[in-house]
């Protein structure tokens, strides 16, 4: 798997049900790029996918204390 640009991340998001505009989908692409990079190596044999239509859920909610 390689790394997501924009372009990838705004329709991923749409279908997931969470719209983002251009800078968000930026934004997200910024900050998941690094982990693709990291994992590149072993891509593939984990079994699990980053799934960066969620950033924007998990960005955005309340912490309760």
């Amino acid at each position: 798997m390689t790394r997501p640009t924009p372009k990838e991340i705004k329709p991923i998001a749409q279908v997931s049900g969470i719209p983002v505009d251009d800078e968000i989908a930026t934004r997200i692409s910024n900050a998941i790029g690094p982990a693709f990079e990291g994992f590149a190596a072993i891509a593939g044999t984990l079994p699990f996918d980053l799934e960066p239509a969620s950033y924007v859920v998990a960005q955005t909610q309340k912490v309760s204390k």
